[in-house]
């Protein structure tokens, strides 16, 4: 019998760097299951991830602008592609688990609201226990997935899903990539997409900035990336020098000003957050409308507010408007043809 898996273990035990998270190290699944004979651990979670429902439904949720008009505007699924691919970009040059990483940036957002951010304060606002997304990412694979049952996914990937945000610390190099790699991403496309959107233009960009990271968007990308790895190469830690660490953040409270609350780009935001919190009430007044595996979760002793925000907060952009329109909308009366 071909042991491909164990081949894989050895050459990235003989390959990666001494930093590196190695495969057969892993901390394990919280259920313990047989090895695949083909796939390390983290190559299996990246399948596991990337052939959910959860990750599918990330094509129709809101990454900053709702419902925009254009084809070229990021969605959260193509955001989460490029978090991916600039994590795999460092962690490649860092010889560090490419697998790993992978994972854990195709995992990061899959329990995000739909709506953005916008969804994710309403449901924060009106929930007694709160919402964050992150922590309803690890929600999602542990309990949520197929059914109730869960992805069973290995400590490592669990870990950098809950810790993406900038208020988290990863155990792993591998989930402090994808830490700061969701921050380049979001810098970065966001301003691209406020740019096309007439929301700003590139002279808007303080030249203080500029001039530490790079004249146009595609300039900074490159300049945050060749950073991370210039100053993480060979060190126990993943970090961006302290020049560009400073202009990093000065560019994204820069996005927070002239973006993320500015009034034209957010104009439909309280539509959306009203229509969650008001799809939030009718779901308690009629918890019995909740899918199966939900009604199961309430019957083993889930708080119902908890399984009223895993309801909405799977529900896409389209599916919670259609959803609103069918409750609170009247209908057309048929006509009879007699």
């Amino acid at each position: 019998m071909l042991k491909i898996r164990e081949q894989l273990e050895g050459f990235e035990k003989e390959y990666l760097s001494p930093f590196a998270t190695l495969s057969m190290n892993s901390k394990g699944r919280i259920n313990p299951e047989e090895q695949c004979d083909i796939r390390p651990v983290f190559q299996r979670d990246r399948d596991r991830i990337l052939h959910s429902k959860s990750f599918r439904r990330l094509k129709d949720k809101t990454q900053v602008f709702l419902t925009p008009e254009g084809d070229h505007y990021r969605t959260r699924l193509t955001h989460t592609l490029e978090v991916s691919q600039n994590a795999r970009t460092i962690a490649k040059a860092l010889r560090l688990n490419e697998d790993l990483v992978e994972a854990i940036a195709l995992g990061h957002d899959i329990g995000h609201t739909p709506f953005g951010h916008a969804g994710e304060r309403a449901l924060d606002e009106v929930s007694p226990i709160g919402f964050e997304h992150n922590v309803q990412s690890l929600r999602i694979v542990d309990v949520l997935e197929k059914d109730g049952q869960g992805l069973n996914l290995t400590q490592e990937v669990r870990d950098g899903i809950l810790n993406h945000q900038t208020s988290g610390h990863p155990f792993t190099l591998e989930g402090q990539i994808v830490r700061l790699s969701d921050k380049i991403a979001y810098i970065h496309h966001d301003m691209d997409d406020a740019i096309r959107g007439g929301i700003l233009t590139e002279s808007d960009v303080p030249y203080e900035i500029r001039s530490v990271i790079g004249l146009t968007t595609g300039e900074r990308l490159d300049h945050f990336i060749h950073d991370i790895v210039t100053n993480s190469y060979g060190k126990p830690e993943i970090a961006m020098s302290a020049p560009v660490a400073e202009a990093m953040k000065n560019l994204r409270q820069f996005m927070f000003e002239e973006v993320y609350k500015n009034p034209k780009a957010k104009s439909e935001e309280s539509k959306a957050e009203m229509l969650m919190q008001t799809l939030y009430d009718y779901y308690l007044k009629h918890i019995d409308e909740l899918p199966a595996h939900l009604i199961r979760l309430l019957n083993n002793g889930e708080m119902k507010e908890r399984v009223v925000c895993d309801h909405l907060s799977s529900m896409t952009d389209r599916y919670a408007i259609g959803k609103y329109e069918e409750l609170f909308v009247p209908q057309s009366w048929p006509v009879s043809k007699y």
